[in-house]
Parts: structure tokens; C-alpha cells; sequence
């Protein structure tokens, strides 16, 4: 075993969790089709407590473009608050209720919306580049320190490197198909 495989195994899971952060931010943004997912960060302040909305209520997509928002405790002061944390939320979207479940429709995006919504994945993407920078930085500095402890070798620091810069690379990659995923996603009709 190489002396920095510690190093690189660090480096894998930061990584890990970096491109994990970017999916989930990632599955919040709107596209033309409902998703549970979409709602993932929306919080209800239940009872005082501010409480994601899947712990509060049943959501389903009965049809392409609605979800459907079926609270737990079908109690007025709940619907209401859920249907406040909705409107607060960043989605855009007003929900419908009956007085025992809400419903979210979603609107055809126009052109410009679906551009906007591609250029605001494309910033995220390019946030967690920079976090993925970052996180190599690091690494080759635990390496560099790691030389100069006595650690490893000039080759072995040169490899370290290499290894570092192989794995940015591959969660590099990951970004890419994730944003091309979810570009491909809001463009489509």
C-alpha cells in the first residue's frame, strides 16, 4: 500500500460527498415534469418545529405536471402551514387545496425560463468545480507536508499527484454528466 493512499482515500470521500451536494441541489430545480424531489427542501413549521415536508405529508405525481401534497395530520393549522412553507419556498408555484391535500401544478416553461433554469445548474456545477479545487489542494498540500516529514519520496510525492489529479478528473467528470443530464432534462419539451 502506498503511504498516501490515506490521502487519496480522504480525497475520494470529499469528493463523494461534493458530487452527492450537487445532485441533490440539482433535483431541486425545476424542470417541465413533477417530482417529489422538488420539495425536498421546503420546511413546515410543524407544531414550532421547522420540519421537512416529506415527514409531514405523503407527496406523489398523480400526473406528469402535478404533485400532490397529502398531509399526515389533515388538520387546518397544518394544510396552512404547509401551504405558507409553499409559498415561501423558492419553486414559484401557488398551491391548490381542498382542505385536506394541496396540489402543485406545474406551468409549461417558456424558452427563456428553461435558459435561465440551464445557466443556474450551470453555476451550481461550477461551485462545486471550485469545492473540487479546493478538496485537490488540499490533498496536494497533505502530500507536500508529508514529504517534508520524511513520509514519502520525491516519486511518491510525483505519483501522489498523479493519483490526485486522476481522481479530480473522474468526479470532474461526474459534474459534467450531471449537468448535462439535467440540462437535457429542462430543455426537453
Amino acid at each position: 500500500m502506498e503511504p498516501y493512499a490515506e490521502i487519496l482515500l480522504e480525497l475520494e470521500e470529499k469528493t463523494e460527498k461534493t458530487v452527492k451536494h450537487l445532485r441533490e441541489q440539482l433535483s431541486s430545480i425545476r424542470t417541465g415534469r413533477a417530482s417529489p424531489a422538488l420539495v425536498d427542501t421546503v420546511r413546515v413549521d410543524y407544531y414550532g418545529t421547522p420540519t421537512p415536508l416529506n415527514q409531514v405529508a405523503h407527496i406523489s405525481v398523480p400526473e406528469p405536471r402535478q404533485l400532490m401534497i397529502k398531509p399526515f395530520d389533515a388538520s387546518p393549522p397544518v394544510i396552512k402551514e404547509i401551504e405558507r412553507a409553499l409559498l415561501k419556498s423558492d419553486l414559484g408555484l401557488t398551491p391548490q387545496s381542498d382542505g385536506k391535500l394541496l396540489r402543485l401544478i406545474m406551468p409549461p416553461l417558456s424558452g427563456e425560463q428553461r435558459q435561465k433554469l440551464v445557466h443556474k445548474v450551470k453555476e451550481l456545477v461550477e461551485q462545486n468545480r471550485v469545492a473540487l479545487r479546493n478538496e485537490r489542494r488540499d490533498a496536494n498540500k497533505h502530500a507536500e507536508q508529508l514529504k517534508k516529514d520524511g513520509g514519502l519520496t520525491e516519486d511518491q510525492l510525483k505519483d501522489s499527484h498523479d493519483e490526485i489529479d486522476k481522481a479530480l478528473k473522474a468526479a470532474d467528470k461526474r459534474l459534467d454528466e450531471l449537468l448535462q443530464a439535467k440540462s437535457k432534462e429542462i430543455l426537453e419539451e
